[in-house]
């Protein structure tokens, strides 16, 4: 029986230079949220091992890797991604963000919410491009997509 979902994520600690403490917790949440509701199907490998499947995600050379195992911890594949695509979602990311946590330690409920609109704006976005970039690759759902590109920003946070 086919389960093509995410049971466990990790992140590589070696990738990750510094975080925040406003960032460990989109971290703790993304992870929590991927794991709890995903679709995750590695098109090249689903048909001998259905899932569900542990990933681990780092960064290599300035690429995506993303390590697949099965539920048992045994390594299915590796996925390499170029990511000369998503760096400029990265980036603006990491500045509507910036701008974000400002808002809320000093902004109004008004002003907050806007630069939060335009916070999931550029998310929603993201998660689009990762999608088609991992197309023919793993088939995932919209949410998956999200929570993955949050993770993947949190790989790319140099201090």
């Amino acid at each position: 029986m086919s389960d093509p979902r995410i049971i466990d994520v990790e992140l590589d600690q070696g990738t990750i230079l510094w975080r925040s403490a406003d960032i460990e917790q989109e971290r703790r949440i993304a992870i929590y949220d991927l794991v709890e509701g995903n679709y995750f199907e590695p098109q090249r490998i689903a048909a001998a091992d259905p899932g569900p499947y542990r990933i681990k995600l780092r960064v290599e050379e300035g690429r995506l890797a993303i390590d697949i195992a099965n539920e048992t911890g045994t390594h299915l594949e590796t996925l390499v991604l170029g990511m000369a695509r998503l760096r400029r979602p990265i980036r603006d990311y990491f500045a509507i963000c910036d701008s974000y946590y400002q808002a809320i330690r000093s902004a109004t409920p008004q002003q907050i919410e806007t630069v939060d609109m335009a916070r999931r704006g550029v998310h929603n976005e993201a998660a689009e491009m990762l999608k088609e970039r991992l197309a023919g690759k793993v088939e995932i759902d919209f949410d998956t997509a999200r929570r993955l590109f949050t993770l993947i920003c949190v790989l790319h946070i140099k201090g």
